[in-house]
């Protein structure tokens, strides 16, 4: 049966237009998480006296386009946009990411000639390999889903991934880690278009953190511990939830139902680091936690992350990353 498209011809509304880029074997959430930030800004900023958003989905030859997922959506051809005064393009990225690229070039090649045109060009996890495939991320830094990193760096040798950011803003480029990352980088796009109030009130809207930092990790200490080796996974819940307590080898081997001697050496080998670096990196994790959400005083986080003052939080942050407690909380609160 042939597709009828149900679109008039397009005629711009406002100022900013913003296409969300379909193809088959697109990630749903990567697309849909972004259009859902962008829409309820929409709502927000006419409320507000301010032009809404015009948003389209749209696709290289437009009609009907299925996710990986199986959900098939309505999209407009890219020819609809092409005397269009773009202002945002976001492109999703695809959990068969390789496969799509061996039928992207005509997106690639349309995604290039846009960008010299267009305000910014934003994608969503491995939405990345996309832009990468056009040229546009040569020599930048960026950002993409952890596991698809390597793979990444090996076709494109040039770009300067950062391995640690949510979403990382290179000139006019962005770039997203996996999948939900997405909904922080709209959220980023939509406090540095209408301002940090309508940013928060989508954020609560939609009941997700306003917003996750840039430059956070993409995943937990405690994840990565997980997903490392399941054999201590009981001994780092129980870790996460008694920071404050004596967390000396001793006490952690007796968890463990092991001499102190043996757990020291079977940590070590299990997860690649000693316990009392372990013990660290978790107080770490929840001091950046209470820096970025709450208003706590660095002295009391200090003495609820267990490390006993705020002298000694110092030192921890500064050997792990370079920057002091007082200086992390002005770069990532959220308060």
């Amino acid at each position: 049966m042939t597709y009828i498209p149900k679109y008039p011809p397009y005629s711009q509304k406002h100022e900013k237009l913003i296409l969300f880029v379909a193809f088959p074997e697109m990630g749903l959430l990567d697309l849909t998480g972004a259009q859902t930030v962008f829409w309820a800004a929409s709502r927000y900023m006419v409320g507000q006296g301010l032009a809404e958003y015009d948003r389209h989905t749209v696709s290289l030859d437009g009609g009907l386009v299925a996710s990986a997922e199986g959900v098939v959506l309505e999209t407009r051809p890219l020819a609809d946009f092409i005397d269009a005064d773009i202002d945002t393009i976001v492109v999703p990225g695809s959990p068969h990411i390789i496969q799509v690229l061996e039928n992207s070039t005509p997106l690639a090649e349309w995604l290039y000639q846009k960008s010299g045109k267009t305000r910014r060009i934003a994608s969503v996890c491995s939405g990345a390999f996309l832009l990468a495939q056009a040229g546009l991320l040569e020599g930048k830094r960026a950002a993409t889903h952890w596991a698809m990193m390597d793979m990444l760096k090996e076709r494109h040798p040039t770009i300067q991934l950062d391995r640690d950011a949510i979403f990382v803003r290179q000139e006019s480029i962005w770039t997203s880690a996996g999948v939900t990352a997405g909904i922080d980088l709209a959220l980023a796009l939509i406090e540095e278009d209408c301002g940090r109030h309508i940013a928060m009130q989508v954020a609560r809207e939609l009941v997700v953190y306003m917003k996750r930092p840039g430059g956070q990790s993409q995943f937990s200490e405690l994840l990565q511990s997980q997903s490392a080796d399941a054999s201590f996974e009981q001994l780092h819940l129980w870790i996460v939830n008694n920071l404050g307590a004596d967390l000396t080898i001793d006490i952690l081997s007796r968890r463990c139902n092991m001499s102190p001697r043996n757990f020291a050496r079977v940590y070590k080998q299990k997860t690649g680091r000693t316990p009392a670096k372990a013990v660290e990196i978790f107080r770490l994790e929840a001091a950046r936690r209470l820096l970025e959400d709450s208003p706590h005083s660095i002295s009391e986080i200090a003495r609820r992350c267990g490390f006993g003052d705020e002298e000694h939080m110092r030192i921890t942050f500064q050997r792990n990353l370079s920057v002091s407690p007082s200086d992390y909380r002005r770069r990532f609160s959220s308060k």
